[in-house]
């Protein structure tokens, strides 16, 4: 049979959490991607399934209609026991187990369509509501409870053909109080005999099925589409929340008129936000389920609610080839968290550009690999790059053809990929056949290389010439050579001059005149390039000593419970195995994370000859984490606390401030946080 791909879940989208965690996994499809699809599935699902939270058992039948003649690999979860299940007229064959599936091969058959049944019953995980955002994001466990169930279509809850999309029904069963939901139409759902009922379909080609449920209060409302279909919009709330539904109502509604003004009509006939009992954090087409802490967050109906809402279009209305890597998250964290920075004002925009390149450059050499091998977030150099590089190179791309062009070819490539599978490639083509440019070099340096381009003002000088200046400027980049629009602004008496430079050598040299005596040349002001930043431009930030994997750590408590705390903060900063240094050693070259109550921090600096606390974190709070550069260059991120209540506070939110260089807790809030100063790199003119 081969090796079975285990699934995961389809069309997770996170981008809602950085901002909030700097670390941790979501996950979203590795496996082969199948064959281009059309608007009709060769597969399709019928499932009638009834859940018990309570005694977290599930039970549940399916029949499968294939209407393709090839070879089919039916699998499902090994914990659940099939009961009865026939091919055509035929038992199913002898399974075969991978991990924690079992897959059975169904030979190739001319006479379709065939008919796949299964009876199939199971026993469900207790839902584990301690875990934290992380952990929650890369369990797979179909988990139930009275709080809530989910069970993630990468469990194998139900049975489904491998590396196939499927259109489907569902039809849930569940007792009196409780409310499930599957993304699709729902098509009806009523309460009787002390059970709730409900049946959903999705009728187009999609990649997996995700199942919710819970003690939910439901709130609706009504909307046109650009197309005048009507779009149903829910709420399902716990109670404890449901008085937030209208506000994130009307907040979808916004968001669903934004995108199809932009994109195209919207894809489906309903989206709900759905409540979790765990720091979830996950999108599915027309749904988006979080938990309910994250709901309450204020910020997160006017930034991140959009990205899951965007999520229809990009992700869960075309699906990324992944074999060919994920170009959806990217271009989903450029039209939804970037533009909304856009909407606020150019400084907002200009600050997250600086955040994406200063986060690039928390990377050491060799953790960043190429964007078209990006599938999915399972670490913080991840995000550096499948979020971050990607959304700057959809910028760099609007920046090269110009904001009409650039938008005519996205609504190009919806219109023309809707409900298909589609790779980087396709993308270029559409954004080459609108704009009628040769994108092959661009698209190619940016996708294929690991990296990105170190550029430097190499030399300047000024010249007088008739009745003005004449200025020199000599740009230099390090090897592998890129093509490059490098944007440059000349400072004079009277203000700036603006030019953009095509850099395609190591070495070249520019010409400039000017009217007046000019002042200064400054490389990139706007931080409009995507590059490695020098290092005055990049001064160092907590996120280093979380996403390098050469990190060292130094835990200054020697042994109890304050050892055990420091040492379970740092696993929680880095994600993996800590590399630990005894605290009387001296520091190699490399990155390193010190934790220890004050005085230890003190005196251990001291006897380092490192930097005193900087004045900025000097006896504030409970708890400081600041960053500085070594004399060799290296960064060092040093973590004070009071004592052990104070240690144990940061365990939670400090993996979510990677972004600052300095952060005050007073127990578990922060107080104060920045980052420290950034210096362009500018040459003064003589």
């Amino acid at each position: 049979m081969g090796v079975l791909i285990p699934r995961v879940r389809k069309g997770v989208a996170c981008v809602l959490f950085p901002l909030l965690i700097a670390t941790g996994a979501c996950a979203e499809p590795v496996s082969a991607s199948p064959a281009v699809a059309d608007d009709t599935a060769e597969i399709d699902y019928d499932i009638t399934v009834r859940i018990d939270p309570v005694a977290r058992t599930i039970e549940g039948r399916s029949v499968i209609t294939a209407k393709t003649a090839e070879e089919l690999t039916l699998v499902l979860g090994r914990r659940f026991e099939v009961m009865h299940a026939r091919v055509d007229a035929s038992p199913l064959g002898p399974a075969a187990t991978t991990g924690r599936m079992r897959a059975w091969r169904i030979s190739g058959d001319q006479r379709t369509p065939r008919r796949i049944e299964l009876h199939w019953r199971g026993e469900l995980s207790a839902l584990d509501t301690s875990l934290d955002h992380p952990q929650t994001l890369g369990g797979n466990e179909p988990a139930s409870s009275a709080a809530g169930t989910f069970l993630p279509d990468s469990s194998g809850w139900y049975p489904y053909i491998a590396e196939k999309l499927a259109s489907y029904r569902v039809s849930i069963e569940l007792p009196a109080g409780q409310r499930g939901i599957v993304a699709g139409r729902l098509v009806e759902e009523s309460e009787s005999g002390g059970k709730y009922h409900a049946r959903f379909e999705f009728p187009s080609p999609t990649g997996g099925i995700d199942l919710m449920a819970g003690p939910y209060a439901v709130e609706t409302q009504i909307m046109r589409g650009a197309d005048g279909k009507a779009i149903q919009l829910r709420t399902y709330f716990h109670p404890q929340i449901a008085d937030l539904a209208p506000s994130y109502l009307s907040a979808v509604k916004g968001y669903i008129e934004l995108y199809e003004s932009w994109i195209g009509a919207y894809p489906f006939t309903e989206f709900s936000v759905v409540s979790s009992p765990t720091p979830t954090g996950f999108g599915m087409p027309t749904l988006t389920y979080l938990g309910i802490e994250v709901l309450r967050l204020p910020f997160i109906r006017s930034t991140s609610l959009g990205h899951e809402v965007l999520h229809n279009w990009w992700g869960n209305g075309v699906y990324p080839d992944y074999a060919q890597g994920n170009w959806s998250e990217g271009l989903t964290t450029f039209m939804a968290d970037y533009a909304y920075k856009e909407r606020e004002s150019a400084e907002a925009a200009r600050e997250m550009r600086r955040g994406w390149l200063r986060d690039f450059a928390a990377l050491s050499p060799g953790q960043d690999a190429p964007l078209n091998n990006f599938t999915s977030r399972t670490h913080g150099a991840s995000q550096i790059v499948g979020y971050n590089k990607a959304a700057m190179m959809f910028l760099m791309l609007r920046d090269l053809l110009g904001r009409e062009t650039f938008d005519r070819a996205l609504q190009t490539f919806w219109r023309e990929q809707r409900f298909r599978i589609t790779s980087w490639p396709d993308l270029q083509r559409a954004f080459e056949s609108v704009s009628g440019r040769d994108l092959r070099g661009f698209f190619d340096q940016w996708l294929t290389r690991p990296g990105a381009p170190v550029v430097r003002i190499a030399d300047t000088t000024r010249a007088k010439s008739g009745s003005g200046y004449r200025v020199t400027v000599t740009l230099e980049q390090a090897e592998p050579e890129y093509r490059l629009r490098v944007p440059i602004a000349i400072r004079t008496g009277e203000g700036e001059q603006f030019h953009t430079l095509d850099l395609e050598r190591g070495r070249q040299t520019f010409t400039f005149d000017t009217r007046t005596l000019p002042l200064e040349v400054t490389l990139d002001p706007d931080l409009r390039l995507f590059r490695r930043l020098m290092p005055d431009e990049a001064p160092p930030i907590l996120r280093q000593a979380m996403v390098d994997r050469t990190t060292i750590t130094v835990l200054l408590p020697e042994s109890g419970g304050v050892r055990g705390t420091a040492e379970t903060l740092a696993g929680k900063l880095q994600n993996r195995a800590l590399k630990l240094v005894p605290a009387k050693d001296n520091l190699p070259p490399v990155a390193a994370l010190v934790i220890g109550l004050e005085e230890q921090v003190d005196a251990w600096l001291a006897r380092h000859q490192l930097p005193q606390r900087p004045e900025i974190v000097r006896g504030k709070g409970s708890a400081q984490a600041w960053t500085l550069s070594r004399p060799d260059g290296v960064t060092l991120a040093v973590v004070s606390a009071r004592d052990e209540a104070s240690l144990a506070a940061l365990i939670r939110p400090l993996p979510h401030y990677g972004r600052q260089s300095y952060v005050v807790f007073d127990g578990a809030k922060a107080i104060e946080r920045g980052a420290w100063p950034t210096r362009a790199q500018a040459v003064k003119l003589e």
